[in-house]
C-alpha cells in the first residue's frame, strides 16, 4: 500500500493571517465536523482492537499507550481518568510519552526520535503477553513508537495503533492498527488539531467500551467510580438513590460505609432479600 502523509499536506485555507476572528473560528469549526465521520469509518477497526483488549484484560492483563507530544499526552490524559472514571487500578491503564513525564509539560527535543526507549519505558512496567500496547501518532512514522510496537511483536506482545494516514509504517506494524484520515490540518501540519481531535474520540471509545465490557458499569451508571471531591460523592448518592428506595441521607451514609455505589447498592439488596 502506497504512504502519502495527509497530514502534513497542505491547508485548503491560505492566507490565515487575514482573516477575521469570525472566519478564523467558522473555517476550524468546518474542519472540526469532519472528524466523527473519519472516526465512524474506523469503527470496524476500534472493534476488533477494544475486543483483544477486553480478552487480555480478562486474563490479568493491562492496557499501555505510547506516543510522543500531543500524542503521548492524549494517552495519558485517557489512561488517567479511568482509575477515578472506573474505580480500577492506577497500573491498570499505563500511558508512557517520549521523554518521560517531563514531556507531559514541556517539549523534550528529540525523544520521539529514539527507536529504543520505549521499550525500556514499557519494561520498567514489567511487560508481558497479557499486556495490550497501543501506539498513538498521527504521522504513523515515529520512530520511538514504531520501534516500541515492534519490539513489542518480537516478544508476542499483542500491538495497536491509532493514526491518521492510511498505510503508515506505524499501521504496517501494529497486529491491530486504526487509521483515521482526517486530512490537511487548518494549519498546515499542525496534527494537535483535527488528528488529536480524531485520537481523543477513539480513545475514548477504545476505554469506555473496554471497562464496560469488564462490568465497571452498570445501566449507565459509573457504579465503581472514586468518591474523590464532594461533586462526585453528590453523584453517587443519588445514583444510588436512582436504585434503591432511601432518602439522600440514607444513602450518603450507605456510600460513606461501604465506598462505592456499588457496594452500597449491593449491600442494601441484600439485606433486604430484593
Amino acid at each position: 500500500m502506497s504512504f502519502t502523509k495527509t497530514t502534513e499536506q497542505s491547508s485548503k485555507y491560505e492566507h490565515l493571517e487575514k482573516m477575521s476572528v469570525q472566519d478564523l473560528l467558522t473555517n476550524i469549526n468546518n474542519e472540526d465536523k469532519t472528524v466523527p465521520l473519519a472516526v465512524e469509518k474506523a469503527l470496524p477497526q476500534i472493534e476488533t482492537l477494544v475486543s483483544k483488549i477486553v480478552e487480555q484484560m480478562k486474563n490479568g492483563g493491562r492496557l499501555f499507550y505510547i506516543g510522543a507530544g500531543t500524542s503521548g499526552r492524549l494517552g495519558i490524559v485517557d489512561a488517567s481518568e479511568c482509575p477515578p472514571t472506573f474505580g480500577v487500578p492506577f497500573d491498570m491503564v499505563i500511558g508512557l510519552i517520549a521523554g518521560g513525564d517531563t514531556a507531559i509539560r514541556k517539549a523534550v527535543e528529540f525523544a520521539e526520535d529514539d527507536r529504543n526507549q520505549a521499550w525500556k519505558d514499557l519494561s520498567e512496567w514489567n511487560i508481558n503477553k497479557k499486556d495490550v500496547v497501543i501506539g498513538i501518532a498521527a504521522s504513523g512514522t515515529t520512530p520511538y513508537v514504531i520501534g516500541g510496537l515492534e519490539k513489542c511483536n518480537a516478544n508476542n506482545i499483542t500491538t495497536g495503533c491509532i493514526t491518521c494516514n492510511e498505510g503508515s509504517p506505524l499501521s504496517q506494524t501494529a497486529t491491530f492498527p486504526i487509521e483515521v484520515v482526517v486530512g490537511p490540518e487548518f494549519v498546515t501540519g499542525s496534527s494537535r488539531m483535527k488528528a488529536g481531535t480524531a485520537q481523543k474520540l477513539v480513545l475514548n471509545m477504545i476505554s469506555t467500551a473496554t471497562m464496560i465490557q469488564l462490568g465497571k458499569v452498570k445501566g449507565n451508571k459509573m457504579v465503581d467510580m472514586q468518591l474523590s471531591n464532594v461533586k462526585l460523592i453528590d453523584r453517587g448518592v443519588r445514583m444510588i438513590m436512582g436504585e434503591i428506595p432511601v432518602s439522600y441521607d440514607e444513602a450518603k451514609l450507605l456510600l460513606e460505609t461501604y465506598g462505592s455505589v456499588r457496594k452500597a447498592v449491593d449491600f442494601y439488596l441484600s439485606q433486604n432479600n430484593l
